[in-house]
């Protein structure tokens, strides 16, 4: 069964896993968890997306990204 998205009124399916650490006032966002972590949320695409830290904290999407093109000269 998928999960759901950890935000209030929301039913899309989630996508992303968030956690976070206040000693680094850092928050990662990874791919979604093979199990509900109580120290994280789980995000829709969009929700995800959309997020933005407290002033001071940073976010880092550790999802992995599309390789760039490789350019033949």
């Amino acid at each position: 069964m998928a999960r759901q998205c950890s935000r209030t009124g929301c039913s899309d399916d989630a996508a992303v896993t968030l956690t976070y650490q206040y000693a680094l006032a850092q928050v990662w966002l990874d791919h979604l968890s093979a199990e509900r972590d109580p120290h994280g949320y789980d995000l829709c695409s969009r929700h995800a997306g959309r997020l933005t830290a407290p002033q001071g904290w940073h976010v880092r999407d550790r999802r992995e990204t599309a390789p760039a093109a490789l350019i033949a000269v």
